[in-house]
C-alpha cells in the first residue's frame, strides 16, 4: 500500500525562516566560532580569549559574547572579590554547537586534503 507523502512547501515557514536567521547571526559570523572552540577547549578567560584567538578586538570579542549569552550557548560567571573574575563556560546547547562546529572543521579538512591528494 503506498503512502502519500505531504506536498513540499512552497516557501520556507516564518519559524524555520526566524530559526535560519538566528543561526546565520551565530555561525554566520567568523568570530562566533573561534569563540565556541576556544570556551569548548577551555579559554574561559575574557583576556585569554583575546590572546587565544589571533586578531580578535576587544570589542568584537565583547560583542560576540554578549551575543552568545543572549542565544543561551554561553554562561558568564562572575567570581566577586577585590579583583573581579569573569569565566565563560558553554552551555549543553553550546557544547552541542561546539562539536557540529568541530565536525564541519574536520569534514573541511578532509575534503582540503583530498584536493591537495588528487588535483584536477
Amino acid at each position: 500500500m503506498k503512502t502519500k507523502r505531504a506536498a513540499s512547501p512552497s516557501h520556507l515557514s516564518l519559524p524555520e525562516r526566524s530559526a535560519y536567521r538566528r543561526l546565520e547571526d551565530v555561525v554566520g559570523c567568523k568570530w562566533s566560532a573561534a569563540v565556541l572552540s576556544a570556551i569548548d577547549r577551555g579559554v574561559t578567560r575574557p583576556g585569554r580569549l583575546e590572546k587565544f584567538i589571533p586578531g580578535i578586538s576587544t570589542k568584537v570579542l565583547n560583542e560576540r559574547l554578549r551575543k552568545l549569552l543572549d542565544y543561551r550557548l554561553i554562561e558568564r560567571t562572575v567570581f566577586p572579590g577585590k579583583m573581579q573574575r569573569v569565566d565563560y563556560s558553554l552551555t549543553g546547547t553550546g557544547r552541542k554547537l561546539a562539536a557540529l562546529l568541530d565536525q564541519l572543521r574536520d569534514l573541511d579538512e578532509e575534503h582540503a586534503q583530498r584536493d591537495i591528494d588528487s588535483p584536477e
